[in-house]
C-alpha cells in the first residue's frame, strides 16, 4: 500500500492525460478519468481555464476525485493527480 508521498513522487514524472475544458466534467471526460486510474492506478488531470472560471481549483478538483470515485493525492496550480482509491 503506498501513502501519498510515494504517489506524489511517482506523479512528477507523469504527464496530464486527460484535460477538462470547456464542456466541463461530462460523462465522457469522467469515464475517461476512470478508466485511465484503472488501468495505470494514478493519472494527472489537466484543469483548464475555460473550465475553472472563477471557481474554486481545490473545491473542483475535490468534486472530479469525487466523481470519478478516485482519491485526490495532489493538486498544483490548474494540474490534479487521482490515484485509485484503497479499499
Amino acid at each position: 500500500m503506498e501513502n501519498i508521498k510515494e504517489l506524489k513522487k511517482k506523479a512528477m514524472a507523469l504527464d496530464p492525460i486527460v484535460r477538462i475544458g470547456k464542456s466541463g466534467m461530462s460523462d465522457s471526460v469522467t469515464e475517461e478519468i476512470i478508466k485511465h486510474i484503472k488501468d495505470k492506478g494514478l493519472v494527472k488531470v489537466k484543469m483548464l481555464k475555460s473550465f475553472v472560471g472563477s471557481n474554486d481549483k481545490k473545491e473542483l478538483a475535490e468534486q472530479i476525485a469525487a466523481k470519478t470515485l478516485s482519491q485526490l493525492v495532489d493538486r498544483v496550480g490548474f494540474v490534479v493527480v487521482l490515484a485509485r482509491k484503497k479499499d
